[in-house]
């Protein structure tokens, strides 16, 4: 019996598929996780640059202070994903807040209570933002800036520019205590990423999103409802922000009006986009949001931690922004 040899030709020719399918590995993983190797790299660059920065307190102090912003970059994701923008995620933390705390102190609700009328008007806000995008075809972007100003007004017109300081010191053990080692706002940050990567990744709503965000046109032919899943889409959002603010007033057991979270949104959407999200819709993972949030808490921490101006801060975030945007263009 004589052994079959492959020729040099076939050899060549496999070698050739075996490199093109590990080069589409490649550039598939690091088109998706590309933002774990960058957390992890930050995360070295700042061990080294801080002695203080991998000390217990600080690390729960910055998951404490990431919470609230990562909560609303969830929310935040699922709008994106369809192609769409929500300006009025930190004018809405203002107004469920006041909602919240205006529910406890001047008309006397239980905590329970205060914290479902402030969950009841995020989902309001969104889907008035909702209805509006899909019914009467405004652009998002002019939806949610004008809610932005709206919301913001009325909080700021109920409290007369104030703040509303709350009478319940029981109301401060959701923002201000630990459990098993860990704030609890971080307990709720992960519930929010598990329900919403649930939700996105292992159902046929999450499926919708995709479609919607990916060809709307192809979606609508696939009998996808674009409409209610637009809608679903900005009530989550303005859940989030509800559920942040719940956060946010019961850590100072207060809400300014006039403060509360003031550009809250652009951190929400700069974590969203250094995850990979793409703005265009229709690509981006819950796990890649928070991992950019975790880049912009540690960026953040390590410069307060060697003294740099917060003004430089802030250039530092935006030029982050544009160098993920522009990577998203050219891959």
């Amino acid at each position: 019996m004589s052994n079959m040899q492959t020729s040099p030709e076939a050899k060549v020719e496999e070698r050739s598929s075996s490199n093109n399918k590990f080069f589409i590995w490649l550039q598939y993983f690091w088109a998706n996780y590309s933002v774990i190797f960058a957390f992890i790299i930050l995360f070295i660059l700042a061990s080294i640059a801080s002695e203080h920065f991998l000390t217990p307190l600080n690390l729960t102090n910055m998951l404490r202070q990431i919470s609230v912003i990562g909560i609303l970059a969830i929310g935040m994701t699922f709008v994106i994903l369809i192609g769409g923008i929500d300006l009025s995620v930190g004018s809405v933390l203002a107004l469920t807040g006041t909602v919240v705390m205006a529910s406890q102190v001047d008309f006397g609700a239980s905590i329970f209570t205060a914290i479902l009328f402030g969950l009841f008007a995020g989902l309001l806000v969104g889907l008035v933002n909702g209805l509006v995008i899909t019914y009467g075809k405004i652009a998002a972007f002019i939806t949610t800036l004008a809610m932005m100003t709206i919301a913001r007004s009325a909080a700021l017109y109920y409290a007369d520019a104030g703040a509303i300081s709350g009478l319940n010191s029981d109301y401060t053990i959701i923002g201000n205590e630990y459990l098993f080692g860990l704030p609890i706002p971080v307990y709720v940050f992960i519930i929010v990423v598990v329900i919403s990567f649930i939700l996105l990744e292992k159902t046929a709503f999450g499926r919708h999103i995709y479609a919607v965000g990916g060809n709307s046109r192809a979606a609508h032919l696939s009998a996808v409802p674009i409409t209610r899943v637009t809608i679903a889409a900005y009530m989550i959002c303005g859940l989030t922000a509800a559920i942040g603010a719940v956060i946010e007033t019961s850590r100072l057991n207060s809400v300014s009006t006039s403060s509360s979270g003031s550009m809250y949104e652009l951190d929400a959407i700069a974590a969203v986009i250094i995850g990979g999200t793409r703005l265009t819709g229709g690509q981006g993972k819950i796990i890649g949001t928070v991992f950019g949030i975790l880049i912009l808490a540690i960026l953040s921490n390590i410069m307060n931690l060697m003294n740099i101006s917060p003004y430089i801060q802030g250039a530092v975030k935006g030029a982050i922004i544009l160098v993920a945007v522009l990577l998203q263009k050219r891959s």
